[in-house]
């Protein structure tokens, strides 16, 4: 691979007498970007080097390269190799050929490709292990706060209300008692399914056992038929997974209608109360208006009852004398004045009443649905 690189340099290099003003700089731009590539190159086979085994090796030696190549090109440069072995310079290195470097850079790739799947495992399992830390303190947290609630609940609100110290004290000390009976059961029982799982575990390990030792294990056909099995599997999970992401659409939808219902009725109650309001308001005001129309139905039939009794006095009216004449003229003229009056008043009543009447009318048909 250092013998490409030289001769490409060799070929790359004009002479010094023809070379131009610009010509320096791209040369050199050419061998660095050379030398990168070379060094690449360089670093990609040391790789591949290392994590082959001594015995790898051998194939990849000057005399034997037989990685990407048949049999008979192999026996022929081990051939050749024997009978120039012992001429065999530095300068006359055996160079990798196309199909050698894929084959090294595919194994390259493919070990890449195992590192990251390593560390994506890895990375899964440390943020599963987060997740699961994240969990459990949640989980504690909740009962912190239960805890704390049942503690506030049962003993620090009934101390706050001012009870009985020693009685309060005594009720602590029990309700820490009860509290550490319930967690020692409860250890009690995870110890005890801690156990049962231990069992399960060494069963199935002694299965597992079994079956390596019977040579059950998945042949190709097999695997084959679980990775049908895993993407028809993964096809319904998808599927699934897409009914369910437009349930939530769908229920994201509803929530927004519900919420606006809501509102509709938050404000038809608003309005509800306003109108009851209003409506008592009308009432109050209507029955101040019937009796307001009550009484001027009676002072209506007071004033009747005088009309009438004053026509039947003058349907019975003598001729008086001419003193008594004037005297009833005065007062004659003086009943007529105050019939005039009350006449006056119960038109000015009958007028309330109309008005009132019609106010009521207006208010029946409001409020009428």
């Amino acid at each position: 691979m250092a013998d490409g690189g030289r001769d490409s340099r060799a070929r790359a290099s004009p002479p010094p007498a023809e070379l131009s003003a610009q010509q320096p700089a791209q040369l050199v731009e050419e061998l660095s970007r050379s030398n990168a590539a070379i060094k690449a190159e360089n670093e990609l086979f040391e790789r591949f080097i290392s994590r082959l085994n001594p015995k790898d090796l051998e194939p990849l030696a000057p005399t034997e390269p037989s990685i990407g190549m048949s049999q008979t090109e192999v026996s022929q440069v081990r051939s050749r190799s024997k009978s120039k072995s012992r001429s065999f310079t530095s300068e006359h290195l055996v160079q990798l050929t196309v199909e050698q470097k894929c084959y090294i850079a595919q194994q390259e790739l493919e070990e890449m490709n195992k590192d990251l799947k390593r560390l994506h495992e890895g990375s899964e399992r440390v943020i599963g292990n987060y997740k699961a830390t994240i969990e459990e303190a949640d989980m504690r947290l909740g009962e912190i706060k239960k805890a704390q609630y049942e503690f506030d609940r049962e003993i620090a609100k009934p101390l706050r209300e001012k009870k009985g110290v020693m009685m309060g004290a005594e009720k602590v000390n029990r309700y820490f008692e009860d509290r550490t009976r319930a967690k020692e059961t409860l250890a009690e029982k995870l110890r005890l399914k801690n156990a049962a799982l231990r069992v399960q575990k060494k069963k199935l390990q002694m299965q597992l056992k079994q079956k390596e030792e019977m040579d059950e294990a998945l042949h190709e056909v097999d695997f084959q038929q679980l990775k049908i099995e895993n993407s028809q599997y993964l096809e319904k999970i998808d599927e699934r997974n897409q009914g369910l992401l437009n349930f939530k659409l769908l229920a994201g939808n509803a929530l927004q209608v519900l919420n606006s219902y809501k509102k509709k009725l938050q404000n038809a109650s608003y309005e509800s109360s306003q109108l009851d309001s209003e409506i008592s308001a009308q009432n109050e005001v209507l029955g101040k208006i019937e009796s307001e129309s009550l009484q001027a139905e009676e002072e209506r039939a007071k004033a009747e009852a005088e009309n009438q009794r004053l026509h039947s006095q003058l349907s019975e009216y003598h001729v008086p004398d001419v003193l008594e004449y004037v005297k009833c003229k005065a007062s004659h003229r003086e009943l007529e004045q105050g019939v005039r009056v009350w006449e006056r008043k119960v038109e000015i009543a009958e007028m309330a009443l109309q008005t009132h009447l019609k106010s009521w009318n207006r208010l029946k048909a409001s409020s009428d649905p």
